[in-house]
């Protein structure tokens, strides 16, 4: 298997093994081979003694490494990705092995894997209906399938540590389990959860926060079969862990378990589909439930676990909600609703009390003072925001959030007005407000242009933060307040209702128990289905009126979609080449709604790559607005490829042929590079979700047929997070 990411190369090529190279060329060994003139890195797939190529095979240049690092499992998981998704191979694999450190090969290899534990206590999962069982059937070598709605409560009864009592049920029945979260600091958390659980040397973590060489040797430690445990982000759904008994996604709604490189598989569903294959247990965890996970247990396929109203009760805070009074956010007044202030008042001198804002910044989104049009960048038309003043008292032009362009001379082009109102209020000027209006008191702020906080002190103090960006509090908050809920309900997004709720409830989830005296406020419209779900603690209510809202309108997870979206050509070559299933539905190609490049040139990296912190859309937002961040504060947006920029995957660099199996003596010529004049189109294929495998055959096949014919690369995405996102 050859690490080439062109689409009509996606299949096995036949190569001699020279007799020196015999004990060495082991199946799951990296080799290297001359493949259209160029040296090719791929993986020793098996070895046969004959072949079918009619022709003279070449010989492995060599053998790179004699580790066996391609698990024949990992291999029959990654063509299931890539066939899924509509992707290659090679380009699952990228995402499978870490890149190779030879170092960590010659090391001193340890014993061999200890043995089984005994049956854990259930412990936290006495509280659910089903938790024992479900930890029982576990230990048994059963393959259980749960969606589980998690209570909050202190560290012993936590989401981390009842995970930890799931993989060790896993070693009881001698297999192991793969645990896979959203990010760095749910990966602490377990880890730590595990240690405690399992005893030293029982679990590895897969980050890539350690850097290479450590999560290299936490790869092969797993690949060895010397630890049969792992938890670790999105990439870890793929470990090779051996004797897999045990596969959880806590937290499926979080959008950094999207892989923003191809094919972009959704972790949930890659476990998902490694617990079918493997007859693995399952579980789908979170404090909240997406649809999808809903979907789940509408078709049978999974089971719900879920704690009795009255333990549900009797572990949450008590939720208000309260009407914003309509005070002016841009007047000299803080914009709190006066029962909030009460509420952070009588909550403080018992402990420290979260406020979550949906906006990082200072003022996010402006508008003119005198005609209330929204306040545009001259240059490109994105949004102008006002960034904190240097000085207390002091000005600040305002900044365009697209190009980062500064207007300090800017003025209304509808009525010529230069003074400015604010529409939106970030963390930054939420946590000045409050600093006024409670003089005396510790402000923290976590998220946004401040560092993420892992925990606070018990003490008393606000700690303003953003979605996802919540510090942990010693002994919990006394109280939450939950300001500018309509921010998060009107992301143009599908998914923002269970998003809001999502995000909600993770805050609400860190504050004391009701009987302890720990209350959450938000402040919106009472009568909103989110708010009224969260009053009640009901995720799985909301859920379910999710799921049938979007039944009745064809939208996802009751169908599959597919969104092909590139320059005009190859987005209608690709429809054309494509025999879609009977009854697809094909809306455009249409013009993507995407923003013009003309801001500064792009620093290196990719949009989405910053860290939690932010309520922006996708993975770039958790780091305080919609678009990453490079070191000096420079907003890094998409734009459309120049001449100069490498070639995107399956354009270029790389060789090409067609046909089938064949031996290592073809020859290809590279394809071209995209039209980059042509406009940029994008069409949405929808289908019943019986479907979804046929429609993701069609479209393999006919990427396969266009990337021989060189048209241009297109890019493909299989159920997206938002599917309506551009039009």
């Amino acid at each position: 298997m050859l690490d080439v990411p062109l689409p009509h190369l996606d299949r096995v090529f036949d190569y001699a093994v020279p007799e020196s190279a015999a004990g060495t060329a082991v199946p799951g060994a990296r080799v290297r081979v001359r493949f259209a003139g160029a040296d090719v890195e791929g993986y020793v797939v098996e070895r046969r003694a004959s072949t079918e190529h009619t022709g003279t095979l070449l010989p492995l240049r060599r053998v790179v490494s004699a580790e066996p690092v391609l698990d024949p499992q990992v291999l029959a998981l990654a063509r299931a990705v890539a066939r899924r998704w509509v992707g290659t191979t090679a380009d699952v694999l990228r995402l499978a092995v870490p890149p190779r450190r030879a170092a960590v090969e010659t090391e001193e290899r340890p014993g061999p894997p200890l043995g089984p534990l005994p049956l854990p206590d259930p412990g936290p999962w006495r509280a659910y209906a089903g938790g024992p069982a479900l930890v029982a059937r576990t230990a048994a070598g059963g393959a259980p399938r749960a969606v589980w709605t998690a209570l909050p409560g202190p560290p012993e009864q936590d989401w981390p540590t009842a995970l930890a009592v799931l993989a060790a049920a896993a070693l009881a029945g001698g297999r192991g389990a793969l645990l896979v979260v959203p990010d760095h600091r749910d990966v602490a958390r377990v880890d730590a959860a595990l240690g405690e659980a399992l005893g030293a040397g029982r679990h590895v973590r897969l980050t890539a926060d350690d850097g290479p060489t450590a999560r290299y040797r936490a790869f092969l430690a797993l690949r060895r079969g010397r630890v049969r445990v792992a938890v670790g982000t999105r990439a870890a759904a793929l470990a090779p862990v051996q004797d897999l008994g045990l596969v959880v996604c806590w937290d499926d709604g979080d959008d950094l378990h999207v892989e923003p490189r191809a094919p972009y598989p959704h972790a949930r569903d890659v476990l998902l589909e490694r617990a079918e294959a493997t007859g693995a247990a399952a579980v789908v965890g979170s404090g909240a439930r997406t649809a999808a996970a809903q979907q789940l247990l509408a078709t049978g396929w999974a089971r719900p676990v879920v704690a009795a109203r009255e333990v549900v009760r009797a572990r949450a805070p008590r939720v208000a909600v309260a009407e914003d009074d309509g005070r002016d956010p841009a007047g000299p007044g803080a914009r709190l609703p006066s029962s909030a202030l009460r509420l952070v008042r009588e909550s403080l001198p018992s402990g420290p009390v979260l406020v979550q804002v949906p906006r990082a910044g200072y003022l996010p989104a402006t508008a003119c003072q005198r005609c209330r049009h929204p306040a545009r960048c001259d240059r490109c038309g994105g949004p102008l925001a006002l960034p904190q003043p240097d000085e207390p008292g002091g000005a600040s032009a305002p900044v365009c959030r697209w190009c980062a362009t500064g207007a300090p001379a800017w003025a209304c082009r509808h009525c010529g007005g230069r003074a400015l109102r604010s529409l939106v209020v970030g963390s930054g000027r939420t946590a000045e407000e409050l600093g006024r209006a409670l003089p005396g008191v510790v402000v923290r702020r976590s998220g946004g242009a401040a560092d993420v906080l892992p925990v606070v002190p018990a003490e008393p103090a606000l700690v303003v933060a953003t979605p996802g960006a919540e510090p942990l509090a010693e002994g919990g908050y006394s109280a939450a307040l939950l300001l500018d809920t309509w921010a998060l309900l009107t992301r143009a997004d599908l998914r923002s209702a269970e998003e809001a709720l999502r995000r909600w409830l993770q805050a609400a989830s860190l504050v004391r128990p009701a009987a302890e005296g720990g209350r959450v406020l938000a402040v919106g419209d009472a009568g909103l289905a989110p708010l009224q779900a969260l009053v009640r603690w009901d995720p799985g209510g909301h859920a379910e009126r999710e799921l049938a809202e979007r039944v009745e309108l064809a939208l996802p997870p009751a169908v599959a979609v597919a969104r092909v979206s590139g320059p005009a050509p190859g987005v209608r070559a690709l429809l054309a080449a494509a025999q879609l299933p009977p009854g697809t539905s094909v809306l455009g190609p249409a013009p993507t709604a995407e923003r013009a490049w003309v801001g500064p040139a792009a620093a290196p990296g990719t949009p989405g790559a910053a860290g939690r912190g932010g309520a922006g859309t996708g993975a770039a937002g958790r780091a305080g607005g919609t678009a990453s961040r490079t070191p000096r504060g420079r907003a890094v947006l998409p734009r459309r490829p120049s001449p100069g920029d490498a070639p995107l995957p399956g354009t270029g660099g790389a060789p090409g042929s067609a046909g089938g199996r064949s031996g290592g003596a073809v020859e290809s010529t590279p394809a071209g590079p995209p039209e980059d004049d042509a406009p940029g189109v994008q069409a949405l294929l929808r289908v019943p979700a019986a479907q979804r495998l046929a429609l993701a055959d069609a479209l393999r096949a006919a990427r396969a047929a266009t990337s021989a014919r060189r048209e241009a690369a297109v890019r493909v995405v299989v159920d997206p997070l938002d599917p309506l996102e551009g039009w």
